[in-house]
């Protein structure tokens, strides 16, 4: 206690404790290379220099002690070349392993490309600009971006000619989208930081996104739109540890292992938890849910928004809907309300809260709880997100 207190009370303590533990580093690690004489020599400087700071504080005695371990240091242990790189380099590793531990168990950044939770969570939306509508300045747009994610793009034709994509997915840097290129004539233009599916958000085509202005005149925009980043929400990997994932959660699971010629593989999804192992589901033709012959409403915890009807009217969105919307995306295992998917043990069904635009498990069914890595947490990013900073329903 008294030692812990000279600590808690000295910075001098401190700066000795400091001391002391990193000339026992040096000595392990040059252990193999000292004689023994030097190996005792630094040990018996070092345990003076600890036993200097358990008793009544004595600055002076320990400064003392200090001045004798660094010579003692200076005259037995070898120098190492370069020695203040290498304590960057070690402050630098500690703090990758440190961050990769934290993401790997704890809090794991991840980024909402689509628009298949909305209005829960947001993907990247864009919106075209009026004609002879001017940017903002330069300062007005690092604000926008810091504070609400929106990046402003405007390309203007310098020749006539028809428009090509160079690049169908953009180049990344880390986790950045760094640029992207497309073509007027023979002119290579480049976007820099673009948006996810720039081309299907430009209009320039894409399943469902017809052809816009694929022949340009000189001086005519060819992108002239408001980008705004899809939210960036940390998953908790804690929680699942304690308990398993519950109705109305929204959870973030890996693909790898649905059996779906139109599921790629080893990705990460996020939807919200519908149906539990053991249960039976059906969508019912007024858009709710249906778990073993019990209607989910808006009284549901977590369901609030997904069946509140002033989104649908508002926002496009339709709660669960039976049928298929997407094609493409293989026959729908709920075709109609009579229909019921019974859940086997040990296994989830997802959906999204905006079914239109969501490749959930409508087409490929259920998948093992073990593909569930966490449940999302907050948005961090951007700070005026859609609904609030903190938390969602």
């Amino acid at each position: 206690m008294i030692a812990f207190l000279n600590w808690f009370l000295s910075s001098t303590v401190r700066q000795a404790r400091q001391m002391c533990s990193h000339a026992r580093k040096l000595v392990a690690a040059q252990r193999d290379l000292l004689a023994p004489p030097a190996i005792s020599a630094v040990e018996a400087s070092i345990l003076a220099l600890q036993r200097s700071t358990e008793g009544t504080i004595d600055r002076q005695g320990i400064e003392k002690r200090m001045l004798e371990l660094d010579e003692t240091a200076r005259k037995w242990l070898k120098p190492y070349p370069h020695a203040s790189y290498r304590e960057n380099v070690e402050v630098l590793l500690v703090a990758i392993a440190v961050a990769m531990g934290i993401r790997t168990f704890i809090l794991q950044p991840f980024k909402i490309p689509t628009g298949s939770m909305q209005p829960t969570l947001y993907g990247v939306t864009t919106q075209e600009l009026p004609p002879g509508q001017e940017l903002p300045n330069f300062f007005q747009r690092v604000k926008d971006f810091l504070v609400s994610g929106v990046t402003y793009f405007h390309i203007v034709a310098h020749n006539d000619g028809v428009f090509s994509i160079v690049d169908p997915q953009p180049s990344r840097f880390l986790l950045f989208n760094l640029r992207q290129r497309f073509k007027i004539g023979e002119e290579v233009y480049t976007v820099w930081f673009p948006p996810e599916n720039l081309w299907r958000h430009a209009g320039f085509g894409g399943d469902g996104f017809p052809e816009r202005h694929p022949e340009f005149k000189a001086g005519q925009n060819i992108l002239h739109m408001a980008a705004v980043a899809g939210d960036h929400l940390f998953v908790d990997r804690v929680t699942y540890n304690f308990r398993h994932p519950a109705r109305g959660d929204i959870v973030v699971f890996k693909t790898s292992g649905i059996h779906s010629p139109f599921m790629p593989e080893d990705q990460h999804y996020i939807k919200r938890l519908i149906g539990l192992g053991g249960e039976t589901v059906q969508i019912g033709n007024d858009r709710h849910v249906v778990i073993n012959g019990k209607r989910l409403d808006t009284s549901v915890p977590h369901f609030s928004k997904v069946y509140d009807e002033s989104h649908w009217k508002n926002g496009g969105y339709m709660g669960h809907v039976n049928g298929s919307f997407h094609p493409s995306l293989g026959i729908p295992y709920f075709p109609d309300e009579a229909t019921k998917f019974a859940v086997p043990p040990k296994q989830y069904l997802v959906m999204g809260d905006n079914t239109l635009n969501s490749s959930d498990s409508r087409y490929w069914g259920s998948f093992p709880r073990e593909n569930v890595i966490g449940k999302s947490f907050f948005v961090y990013w951007p700070f005026n997100s859609r609904f609030g900073w903190w938390g969602h329903d």
